[in-house]
């Protein structure tokens, strides 16, 4: 049984991945984890698709882990089942990742949508990390990526009461890029993921990189690393193209080489 539904070229080089547990909110199983992370690290490959959506529906677009599967496990079956490295593979995808999102985004829900480049919500999304509510706390990356994203007093705030907070609220403090009315969100995502791949594509992946390792590394760090990807770039046959077309006045014919 899948637990998504996997559409191509809803726009010229988007794919478009629906996690689909209606039933249950989308709640993220195991099974289902592993299916999106095999999924994802395929279309990464793919030179057809140079952008990728994650949704959900309208009422979620994920409500959090399955508790059932975990509910009786102890410390041992948690290291030996090590389901954190499947995070580990998808933060590791080349291509740009975004989230259309509405309704609950909440514990694994929140931290999907955070694991992508990109979050596009709906005024009905509502993210949390309620973790704090069932004797744990967020394993999948929310206490480091919610702080980094809207500063430690707020994140502490939320993680330690396991509130929730909207879309509005959201957008304000800067975890998403934009929001819209409910029945927009996911075009609206669509259309900027055509956006961004109809941009070269190794410079796409090479500023994903970059824009990503101003959450690793010190400023110094950072700039180095920028620098010697934008040097990268002047080994590509595309940036010999854009650099060609722009003082032709016309549009750049992408190779992604």
């Amino acid at each position: 049984m899948s637990f998504l539904i996997v559409e191509k070229e809803v726009r010229p080089g988007v794919a478009l991945i629906r996690l689909n547990r209606p039933e249950s909110l989308n709640a993220l199983n195991r099974a289902l984890v592993g299916e999106l992370t095999e999924t994802l690290l395929s279309l990464d490959k793919e030179d057809s698709v140079r952008a990728i959506v994650i949704t959900g529906n309208e009422r979620a677009f994920a409500a959090g882990a399955d508790i059932k599967e975990m509910a009786n496990d102890g410390v041992v079956d948690m290291l030996l089942l090590d389901q954190f490295q499947r995070w580990d593979q998808i933060k590791r995808l080349k291509k740009p990742l975004i989230a259309a999102v509405s309704g609950y985004a909440l514990g694994g829900g929140c931290e999907l949508a955070m694991l992508c480049d990109i979050i596009i919500a709906s005024e009905t999304a509502q993210f949390g990390q309620p973790e704090i509510k069932i004797g744990v706390i967020p394993g999948a990356g929310g206490t480091q990526r919610l702080t980094r994203a809207i500063g430690k007093s707020r994140a502490m705030e939320y993680i330690l009461t396991g509130r929730f907070f909207s879309a509005k609220q959201a957008e304000a403090w800067g975890l998403v890029s934009r929001v819209v009315p409910v029945e927009l969100y996911l075009e609206e995502a669509l259309n900027l993921a055509a956006e961004i791949a109809a941009m070269p594509p190794i410079a796409v992946q090479l500023a994903k990189q970059a824009v990503n390792k101003a959450y690793e590394l010190s400023l110094e760090e950072g700039l180095h690393f920028e620098r010697r990807n934008f040097y990268l770039l002047f080994a590509t046959e595309d940036q010999k193209e854009g650099m060609r077309a722009f003082m032709e006045k016309r549009p750049p014919q992408w190779k992604g080489k």
